[in-house]
């Protein structure tokens, strides 16, 4: 019993150490082109989690949000990965009458980050669900966006 417990541990830290070679940058910085179209920030946290922030317009509004990221490696390809997670946003509104009004809002996020072997540049393609609560934009909804960033290292 003591081998396999040990087996499985050194896999796992095997595992987990190829992870955190993996991520091929710390920090980017750049725009966002979907909904919000914004400016976008990455940062890594350790190994494969990350943190995204994003301000930017949405519809007739500003939008400022951020998400928890888990990356994972493609192993064919190198500077790729997908990627997953959750945030929050807030989105603020101003409309013909003058009315203003405010939204939160949870989001999931899967997508792809490619990160050019020999540029500072990254980009990434995703998919937000999102569920709004309040104002006018009240439910679910979802977006994509790409992302083009500069890479801080």
């Amino acid at each position: 019993m003591k081998k396999i417990s040990l087996l499985f541990s050194f896999m796992f830290l095997l595992a987990l150490s190829h992870e955190v070679q993996a991520q091929n940058y710390s920090k980017a910085i750049g725009l966002r082109f979907g909904y919000p179209f914004s400016i976008d920030y990455k940062f890594f946290t350790g190994g494969p989690k990350a943190i995204e922030l994003y301000a930017g317009t949405r519809y007739d509004g500003f939008t400022v949000g951020g998400m928890f990221e888990i990356h994972k490696p493609f192993t064919d390809v190198d500077g790729l990965m997908w990627y997953y997670g959750a945030g929050a946003l807030v989105s603020f509104y101003s409309y013909y009458e003058g009315d203003n009004e405010t939204s939160f809002g949870i989001n999931g996020v899967i997508g792809l980050d490619y990160t050019f072997p020999d540029a500072p540049f990254n980009l990434s393609l995703d998919f937000m669900p999102a569920f709004m609560f309040g104002g006018y934009y009240d439910g679910y909804e979802s977006w994509g966006g790409l992302s083009a960033r500069y890479v801080l290292n």
